[in-house]
């Protein structure tokens, strides 16, 4: 029987190549998206659950209940916001939509559809090299090295919670990715970003669950 992978903010970007490229790999795929988009809808054999805000809770209520019975083997959770503020250019509203979409989200979505993950599942949480404390060497982008730092010590937490029930929890730094949210501007596409990822997922086990690792598999600090 085909695994079933879902994943959230699949619309563009890194989340529109886990759709393609888990759909080619055989996958049944959920698609959870505010919004779909032309290439999202031009995969074929995929499940598009649209309007979903991840972090609204009658959004994600809604979402768990279409799942029905449908048992989950990965979930990731990829959406996310991005902005950046400084001393000189502070915007607390910025901040606190950043905390709610890129930490809290992902928790309230996993435990919603906890009751759906098999034993043997996995949990991708998309973070950020970002949200390292030790690997902060410029400053600015206040919000967002908030947000993944609370989701990095959020899915540690995770980890241990849900290893006695078989499931593994691994937080995923793309890379400096070529998508939207940074403008194009990164050194690597969103295509082998993900190709990477599917890899550390692929990976990911009870033994090495809670980990944080660089899409090219380095290890990154806390």
């Amino acid at each position: 029987m085909s695994k079933h992978v879902l994943i959230t903010g699949a619309n563009r970007g890194i989340g529109l190549e886990f759709c393609k490229q888990y759909a080619n790999a055989g996958f049944i795929v959920t698609a959870v998206v505010r919004q779909s988009s032309s290439e999202l809808d031009s995969i074929n054999n995929i499940r598009v659950i649209t309007g979903i805000d991840v972090s609204c809770d009658e959004d994600v209520a809604r979402l768990v209940s279409q799942q029905a019975d449908t048992p989950i083997d990965i979930l990731i959770n990829n959406a996310g916001v991005f902005s950046n503020e400084t001393l000189a250019n502070m915007d607390f509203a910025a901040i606190e939509r950043q905390l709610q979409i890129n930490a809290v989200a992902p928790i309230k979505v996993t435990y919603a559809l906890q009751a759906h993950l098999k034993t043997g599942a996995k949990v991708a949480m998309i973070t950020s090299r970002m949200g390292s404390i030790s690997d902060n060497s410029s400053g600015a982008y206040i919000g967002y090295r908030m947000s993944k730092a609370a989701l990095n010590a959020a899915s540690v937490s995770l980890a241990h919670e849900l290893k006695p029930k078989g499931i593994a929890v691994g937080l995923l730094h793309p890379g400096f990715v070529q998508t939207a949210m940074v403008n194009f501007a990164g050194d690597i596409s969103a295509e082998v970003a993900a190709q990477r990822l599917i890899m550390r997922i692929e990976e990911l086990n009870l033994e090495n669950t809670g980990g944080f690792w660089h899409s090219n598999s380095d290890v990154l600090p806390w």
